[in-house]
Formats: C-alpha cells, sequence, structure tokens
C-alpha cells in the first residue's frame, strides 16, 4: 500500500511539473533592451511594448533597445454566429 501511495505521488508530481523555459526572447512583448557588462549582469529583458519607454529605462546604462524578432501580435478572435 505504501508502495502504490509513492507511485501515485510520483507520478502526481511528475504530471504537473511544467518543462523550464529558456528562452531569451520573451514573444509576449515587441520591444527588448539589450544590457551589456560584468558589474551589472549582460543579459536581455524583453517586457516594454514601445520603443520610447525602452530607451528611457536604457537611460545611462549600457543598454540598446531592439526589436523582438520572435514577438507574436495577439490575433484577435472570430466571432461568433
Amino acid at each position: 500500500m505504501k508502495l502504490l501511495g509513492a507511485l501515485l505521488l510520483a507520478l502526481g508530481v511528475l504530471w504537473t511539473t511544467r518543462p523550464a523555459t529558456a528562452q531569451t526572447y520573451d514573444a509576449r512583448y515587441p520591444i527588448c533592451m539589450r544590457v551589456y557588462g560584468e558589474l551589472i549582469g549582460e543579459r536581455m529583458d524583453c517586457l516594454f511594448t514601445s520603443m520610447d519607454q525602452c530607451q528611457g529605462a536604457a537611460a545611462g546604462l549600457p543598454a540598446t533597445c531592439l526589436v523582438n524578432p520572435y514577438y507574436a501580435a495577439r490575433q484577435p478572435r472570430p466571432r461568433g454566429f
């Protein structure tokens, strides 16, 4: 009985886990900021909705703003009849 409980618990944990995402670009946002440098860490932040917003956040940092090549614009839902 203990073995069955442990097996069900292990299967439940495996069923509810999701694979880790290692994608650099977040496809939900159209603009990314690439930050350079060892002091603040080199990274890609894709969380901006406009170029102006990104440039405001990048002011004073060793960073550049670029268009996200993997941006997936939301498609409008088809209306039902």
